[in-house]
């Protein structure tokens, strides 16, 4: 009967828009309605959109004229109506265990990566007294797992995945195209993340193809990912950033090669081997990402290296393909997959040279 009650309210208020700057706040209420009417009367909603630039949200000008304790306030109200949220967010979710377990299973010859990406979130997560964001950089070759392992973390994290309002995808050459309109795109990204924070207590920002974004624009978020209580009155301590970058991919073949031809096992590579000249080559290589004050202010947490992967470990990708389309499968057809893909060292077809992005594709040739 609450509820039934409450609804008439919110339409009454989006109807006074000259009381109180109801303006806005009739934004909030119509969004606020959707979201009763969607999860409580489970009503006929629009679907999700894949593009998180098109979410229906509340607008950076509702935000402005709201406190961050009320704007807070305000989601925790409508999550209680929702369904009972131990987080006091219906929307985040933080499963650790679920998170590892992932990791472990669905992720193929990356011991570093579970090790290291496992520590960081769980530390940051169990630290509401962060003194900073936490800001993670992947480095590898293609298809070695970096975008998949950020879906991995936002699905873990968050009820809704990377379809969650509580976190943004840029692709650098997609959402910054052109170097020109730099100035225009420093706006548009700062009013992106401020919104964002305002709206969920922790959020996820993913940046990938990290390399080609241009230095100023990187600088311009800078002070977000920095040590400051507040910058312009929010606080953005409770953000995680994943860059994800091309950059570093060379050294890391380099050194897996290296303890191959040394007959140590793969799993003997530490982050001690790789972290230092991961940092070295990001600060020396040409880009935005490796040339703005993000390197020099070091404010970059870990820097997570993602391995070339064997023939074995495509073989397993292969097999999780199969497995995704409720297909069965055998070794000898495993095998035709793996062997269609293109390895490095040429002479000694050690590495693949495309990692396990393709698999999924490269599995229709061989559907009956």
């Amino acid at each position: 009967m609450f509820v039934r009650w409450l609804l008439p309210v919110l339409l009454a208020l989006s109807a006074e828009a000259n009381f109180f700057q109801f303006g806005s706040i009739s934004n909030a209420s119509t969004y606020y309605f959707n979201y009763i009417y969607c999860n409580i009367w489970e009503g006929e909603c629009q679907p999700n959109q894949d593009d998180a630039t098109q979410q229906a949200v509340p607008t950076s000008d509702l935000w402005a004229g709201f406190s961050h304790d009320y704007s807070s306030l305000l989601h925790q109200w409508y999550c209680s109506l929702g369904q009972c949220c131990d987080s006091g967010d219906c929307r985040i979710t933080n499963n650790i265990s679920g998170l590892a377990r992932d990791l472990k299973t669905k992720l193929h010859g990356q011991h570093l990566v579970q090790s290291v990406v496992l520590k960081a979130i769980q530390g940051f997560i169990n630290n509401p007294e962060s003194n900073k964001p936490l800001t993670l950089s992947f480095h590898g070759w293609s298809g070695t797992g970096k975008n998949f392992v950020a879906r991995i973390i936002a699905d873990n994290l968050y009820r809704d995945g990377v379809k969650s309002e509580c976190v943004r995808l840029f692709i650098a050459p997609f959402h910054f195209p052109h170097a020109r309109l730099v100035d225009t795109y420093k706006g548009q990204l700062r009013e992106a993340i401020r919104d964002m924070v305002l709206r969920c207590p922790q959020t996820l920002f993913i940046f990938d193809e990290a390399e080609k974004l241009h230095p100023g624009l990187i600088d311009a978020i800078k002070p977000y990912m920095d040590h400051y209580d507040n910058v312009d009155g929010v606080s953005y301590r409770r953000a995680i950033f994943l860059f994800l970058s091309n950059i570093g991919g060379a050294t890391i073949n380099d050194v897996a090669l290296d303890f191959w031809h040394s007959g140590q096992n793969r799993e003997d590579i530490g982050m001690e081997d790789l972290e230092h000249r991961l940092r070295a080559e990001t600060m020396e290589s040409h880009g935005g990402f490796a040339q703005s004050e993000l390197m020099s202010g070091h404010l970059i947490d870990f820097f997570v290296p993602f391995l070339p992967l064997e023939y074995r470990h495509v073989k397993l990708c292969a097999l999780d393909a199969y497995t995704a389309r409720g297909l069965e499968t055998d070794e000898a057809t495993l095998d035709e997959v793996a062997k269609a893909m293109l390895y490095v060292p040429k002479e000694e077809r050690l590495f693949s040279a495309q990692g396990c992005k393709s698999i999924p594709q490269r599995i229709n040739f061989f559907l009956p």
